[in-house]
C-alpha cells in the first residue's frame, strides 16, 4: 500500500521564524504526520527577517528560475531549502526580490497591513504550486495553515483543476484569529479576475478584508480546521452553513492525533 502524501503549505515555521502558536504548528505538526506514516512536503515563503546562513538554506537551481505574472509584471520565482535534522523533514521557501525581502511577515514596523499582501498570496500560492507540479509530487492533500496560504484552495479547485497531478487531491484550511482591521487593496478581485478566474469564482470578494478572503478559501477548500479556541464568529458560521467538514480547536498535546484521523477521513 503507497503511502498517503500530505502538502503542509504554512505562513510560518519555527526555527525559522519566532515562536507562535502556527509557527510551533507548521514545525510539528508535519513531522507528527510524517511519523504516522504519510510522506510530507512542507513549504512556507521567505520572509527577509529568516537567517538564511544560520539556517543553512541554499537555492535549488533546478526549480528556480520560472517568472510568475502579478498584475501584468514579472516576478522571478526562486525555490531555496533547508533541513530540520531533527525531524527528518526538508523545507522549501518560496522567495522572490520584490515580496519577500523586508524584514516583516505580513504587518510593518507600524503594525500596518502591507499594502501589497494580496499579490504576496498570488505569488505565493502559484509559486507553490507550480513548484510541486516541478517535482511531480502528487498529494493527496493539501492542508494550509496561515493566511498567506488563502489562495491556494481557489487556484487548485479552478486554476489547475485540469492538472492531472490535483485530480484527486484534497484541500484542508486551518482558521486562525490573524485577523487584520483594514481594507486593502481595492483591486484585488480585478487582480484575481486578471489571473484568469470567473466573476462567479471570486463572488464572495465583493470587499476585501479578511472575513470574505477566509470564506473564499473555506469556499474551496474540502475540510476546515479551527487552529484557534476562538475565531471570526461570522466565519465560524459560515463554516457550520457550508456543511464542510469541520474540525474544532484541539491543544497542543492531542491535535496531531485528531488531524491525522480527519485527514483519513476526507481521504
Amino acid at each position: 500500500m503507497t503511502k498517503k502524501r500530505v502538502l503542509f503549505i504554512s505562513q510560518e515555521i519555527t526555527p525559522y521564524l519566532p515562536e507562535s502558536k502556527m509557527a510551533k504548528m507548521g514545525r510539528f505538526l508535519p513531522q507528527g504526520i510524517q511519523e504516522k506514516g504519510k510522506e510530507i512536503r512542507t513549504f512556507m515563503p521567505r520572509y527577509g527577517l529568516i537567517n538564511e546562513r544560520r539556517n543553512q538554506l541554499h537555492e535549488v537551481i533546478r526549480l528556480s528560475g520560472m517568472n510568475l505574472v502579478i498584475d501584468d509584471t514579472d516576478h522571478p520565482l526562486i525555490i531555496k531549502v533547508a533541513s530540520i535534522q531533527s525531524a527528518r523533514m526538508q523545507v522549501y521557501f518560496i522567495d522572490n526580490e520584490d515580496y519577500f525581502q523586508r524584514k516583516h511577515i505580513l504587518l510593518d514596523e507600524k503594525e500596518t497591513f502591507f499594502a501589497d499582501n494580496y499579490e504576496r498570496a498570488i505569488f505565493f500560492a502559484k509559486g507553490v504550486i507550480e513548484t510541486v507540479k516541478k517535482l511531480r509530487w502528487a498529494p493527496d492533500l493539501v492542508h494550509c495553515q496561515g493566511w498567506i496560504t488563502g489562495l491556494v484552495p481557489l487556484m487548485l479547485k479552478k486554476e489547475y483543476s485540469d492538472d492531472p497531478l490535483f485530480e484527486n487531491t484534497k484541500i484542508v484550511y486551518s482558521v486562525f484569529d490573524d485577523k487584520f482591521d483594514s481594507q486593502v487593496d481595492p483591486n484585488f478581485k480585478k487582480k484575481l479576475l486578471l489571473e484568469g478566474f470567473k466573476e462567479g469564482d471570486v463572488k464572495l470578494i465583493e470587499e476585501a478584508n479578511f472575513e470574505t478572503y477566509s470564506k473564499l478559501a473555506i469556499e474551496y477548500s474540502d475540510g476546515v480546521i479551527e487552529g484557534d479556541e476562538e475565531i471570526n464568529s461570522n466565519i465560524k458560521q459560515f463554516v457550520s452553513e457550508s456543511k464542510k467538514p469541520n474540525l474544532t480547536y484541539f491543544p497542543e498535546e492531542t491535535y496531531i492525533d485528531e488531524y491525522n484521523k480527519f485527514y483519513d477521513q476526507l481521504l
